[in-house]
């Protein structure tokens, strides 16, 4: 009997032997081994697998181009799945990316995949599937910008599979331990963040398989159980820390001057050197203001835990912000990076004095002379636009009257031709009777002459 006919029966003896549930993984990724295939690999060349009888639950994560459709599984019996059709026991999920797939209880024999799965892929089988959480650094302050990561492991070993970022969801939630005094004892549960694996933010390369965490660290401050929970339709697997968010190290505000037209604003800063460094803390901060107002403020250097700077001189009357960021470290060597929050101030022009009655005469008689010219202006422009008037109606008047004259004249001299006409058509008939020849004797006697 050949060695590859007995590696089943070892491996399901090695199984019994360490009371391992069997459950196996097979994950499709995009590293690809040149020349040399591992002997675990060589039964899954050409998107081909064989399940064996001892397999209780299987789950697929399948790596296809981007944008192509989801694989269809081909079973032993020669039955296909695919992701719209499947039966009720087996679950699936399908992103652009790529299919992961739980299967209870498979049917042994040879599988195969149908689609468009990456070339070079290849397949590993875990026995479990767990999720791997960095805690959270202590101290960790209100306001802080956090690089934490996160990672999915199949048997303890990081899972990586590009696209794998659309097919799960992670979420991070702070949880209130309650605790009387903390800042935070009434605020429950609170959905601070997510973590990524894209390539962005804090996130140094995409599709590593190194999930980094966006967590939104403005929360009151208090004890809390960070709660880390990765899902889909298929798969959740949760993790759980505690923690101690601090009030921030840094606090600034403002001082304002007690003439804030002839002396300069104050920005007063208080650092906690319990919690942090003094000589390594550093502030980066801008003053924004009216007209497009913007100049750095950069401090650097404290020798003792508040101090109070000089803000450049602003005489614009508006309002005007203190923003920026800290950078310090921690006593236990951990360098950190604050946001600080914003502070307000207002540059007011100051209420005039009340007027002298010289000052409240002359304001009289100014409008006084301005309504008295408004007044000559209004009369002028009323006898102006009375005698316009008037010219046009009578222009008008006129050019009605010439109009009505001209037409009953035509109408005068039209009645006349038609009584000409008409006498001319009662005398034609008499005219008509006349006899206009002349006797026969007297053209003879004409002739003869």
């Amino acid at each position: 009997m050949s060695f590859k006919s007995l590696l089943p029966t070892k491996l399901a003896f090695v199984a019994l032997v360490f009371g391992l549930s069997v459950s196996f993984c097979t994950l499709f990724s995009a590293v690809v081994h040149a020349n040399t295939v591992a002997s675990s690999e060589a039964s899954v060349l050409k998107n081909r697998f064989r399940i064996d009888h001892m397999v209780d639950s299987l789950t697929l994560f399948v790596q296809r181009q981007y944008g192509s459709a989801p694989v269809v599984i081909v079973l032993p019996d020669g039955s296909k799945w695919y992701a719209n059709r499947h039966p009720e026991e087996v679950q699936w999920v399908d992103g652009i990316s790529g299919d992961i797939i739980t299967i209870q209880n498979p049917l042994p024999g040879p599988w195969q995949l149908i689609g468009r799965v990456v070339e070079g892929s290849k397949i590993q089988k875990i026995s479990k599937l767990g999720i791997e959480v960095e805690l959270f650094p202590q101290p960790l302050f209100q306001g802080e910008r956090l690089k934490v990561t996160a990672q999915l492991l199949g048997d303890e070993q990081r899972l990586r599979m590009p696209g794998l970022d659309y097919l799960v969801e992670w979420t991070a939630r702070f949880v209130s331990e309650h605790l009387p005094g903390d800042e935070n004892f009434a605020a429950g549960t609170l959905v601070v963040g997510s973590y990524k694996d894209y390539g962005e933010d804090l996130d140094e390369r995409p599709d590593d398989g190194i999930f980094t965490g966006k967590i939104n660290l403005n929360q009151p401050w208090g004890h809390y159980n960070l709660e880390v929970k990765v899902q889909n339709s298929v798969f959740t697997r949760e993790s759980s820390q505690k923690f101690f968010l601090s009030a921030p190290p840094i606090e600034i505000d403002i001082i304002e001057p007690e003439d804030p037209l002839k002396d300069r604003w104050k920005l007063f800063v208080n650092v906690n050197s319990d919690a942090v460094k003094l000589s390594e803390t550093h502030l980066d901060l801008e003053l924004v203001g009216p007209a497009g107002l913007q100049l750095p403020v950069t401090l650097s250097g404290f020798e003792t835990t508040q101090s109070e700077i000089l803000l450049p001189e602003v005489s614009d009357f508006g309002s005007y912000r203190i923003k920026g960021m800290a950078a310090t470290t921690s006593h236990n060597g951990r360098e950190i990076v604050l946001s600080l929050p914003e502070r307000f101030f207002n540059l007011i022009e100051p209420p005039k004095p009340p007027p002298t009655a010289e000052e409240l005469a002359a304001r009289a008689a100014k409008k006084a002379a301005i309504a008295e010219e408004k007044a000559k202006d209004d009369a002028i422009f009323w006898i102006i636009t009375v005698n316009l008037t008037l010219l046009i109606l009578g222009s008008l008047a006129l050019l009605i009257w010439r109009k009505r004259r001209n037409l009953k004249e035509a109408l005068a001299a039209t009645q006349q031709r038609l009584d000409e006409q008409k006498k001319a058509k009662e005398l034609g008939p008499a005219l008509d009777e006349i006899d206009l020849t002349m006797p026969e004797d007297i053209l003879e006697d004409e002739k003869a002459g």
